[in-house]
């Protein structure tokens, strides 16, 4: 070291080589110019479902694929919405004795330290067919899930709603729902305490149509301002015009009445943006749309991939219509 001192050239060319070694390897901060990017993770995932178990954001997606390869469901988990770390197959078709074609759409709710997740299994056309909602548990969100019930929770056509794009909704009272359905109709109706079947409304009927102007899929709820918010996607799946419109009503059961559309493609960005969900930070208070859409040029309908933007809210809150980035959101910990 004294005789680097005796030669001041050589000692700066030093210093700024190690400086230079030091920035080469010292990882990323989380800071605020630190964004996710979009899409957040690598591979064809869609219809993803994002939700906060403990200190983590977890997104369940479905695998994008033709129905033949369409058999398990990968998971992703993060402490900061930016670094997202990969499970595979937290749960595959041949833990489901019922399913043999295409697993897609799944959502996941903790409970009593259970955890489940409600997916769409076989594409049923008709009653006589086997298949619909099916539900399978796991200790761990991460899994491995296995099958709860043996059959399917809900494998019937009821108000014609198609058994298939379940929510399971969390109320402030410690009630489940389950929100469902495809081919332009969608059905509530309130899970039991083992989450095995329902529990009757006052009229009788165990499910009840809640379905609003344009609804064709996708549904999701959540509570804000005690108000109820209802969203769902419109349009064809696999076209430019595939989007998510809302409502918000006083009631669980509605009515809801279309407001407006929430998130679209953007011909700069990305088209066929939809089937998504929505997870709140409570600490800070901040809300984000979990989507997918199709990259510029992608033709094949199967290509889509999961991204994340912020959503936010006007001074009535009512929900603004949602920016498509490239950039997604910034790091937003779980402390």
């Amino acid at each position: 070291m004294l005789s680097e001192m005796k030669h001041p050239a050589r000692t700066l060319t030093l210093a700024l080589t190690l400086a230079s070694m030091a920035c080469a390897f010292t990882p990323a901060s989380s800071s605020a110019a630190e964004t996710s990017g979009n899409p957040i993770v690598k591979g064809w995932y869609a219809d993803p479902e994002g939700i906060v178990f403990g200190k983590q954001y977890w997104v369940y997606p479905t695998y994008s694929a033709p129905y033949g390869e369409q058999v398990y469901f990968d998971a992703f988990s993060s402490t900061d919405l930016v670094k997202w770390k990969k499970h595979s197959k937290v749960l595959e078709l041949d833990r489901i004795d019922w399913a043999n074609r295409a697993l897609w759409a799944p959502s996941v709710i903790e409970k009593d330290g259970k955890y489940y997740i409600f997916f769409s299994a076989n594409d049923i056309q008709n009653d006589n067919q086997v298949g619909g909602i099916g539900v399978a548990v796991a200790n761990k969100p991460q899994g491995p899930f296995k099958d709860y019930l043996g059959k399917p929770l809900v494998g019937k056509f009821y108000h014609g709603a198609q058994p298939i794009d379940a929510y399971v909704f969390h109320d402030d009272d410690d009630s489940y729902y389950l929100i469902y359905g495809g081919w332009g109709h969608c059905n509530i109706a309130k899970l039991n305490d083992k989450f095995d079947g329902f529990i009757p409304f006052e009229n009788g009927e165990t499910f009840r149509s809640i379905t609003p102007e344009g609804y064709v899929e996708g549904p999701f709820m959540f509570r804000r301002g005690g108000k109820y918010y209802f969203m769902w996607s419109e349009g064809g799946w696999t076209g430019p015009d595939y989007r998510v419109a809302y409502a918000m009503s006083d009631s669980i059961n509605g009515p809801f009445k279309r407001i407006d559309t929430v998130l679209k493609q953007d011909p700069a960005i990305a088209t066929g943006a939809g089937h998504h969900s929505v997870i709140h930070n409570k600490e800070s208070d901040s809300w984000y749309i979990v989507y997918h859409r199709r990259p510029l040029g992608e033709t094949d309908g199967n290509h889509r991939v999961t991204c994340i933007d912020k959503m936010e809210f006007d001074e009535d809150g009512k929900i603004k219509p949602v920016k498509l980035t490239n950039e997604g959101v910034a790091a937003d910990p779980l402390k």
